[in-house]
């Protein structure tokens, strides 16, 4: 079941950024991927850390405790140490707002 939430405006997640937000119960990293925005789980599957304190280099997530790296577009664990992916959002701009299904 849908449970769309809103996060913030568009302004406050650039081209090229992260971004860390709660949306409901859920933390939530922004990635803003060449103008797209995504969604996913804010904590790494490595060591629980979060996401957002890392940072975005092209279409990566990349936690900056230990390196792992994550597709910002699907949550997919791409390096070491992750072994497994992050859980991704689905994510929509209405009226210059990003809204996130946390459903």
């Amino acid at each position: 079941m849908s449970d769309w939430k809103r996060v913030g405006p568009l302004t406050e997640c650039s081209e090229g950024t992260l971004k860390g937000v709660r949306a409901g119960g859920e933390l939530i990293v922004l990635a803003n991927v060449d103008g797209d925005v995504y969604a996913l789980e804010d904590q790494c599957s490595h060591q629980d850390l979060p996401l957002s304190d890392g940072e975005l280099d092209g279409s990566d997530v990349v936690c900056i405790y230990h390196g792992a790296r994550f597709d910002a577009c699907t949550g997919k664990n791409k390096s070491l140490p992750a072994v497994r992916p992050v859980r991704s959002f689905p994510v929509e701009i209405r009226d210059d707002d990003i809204w996130v299904d946390v459903g």
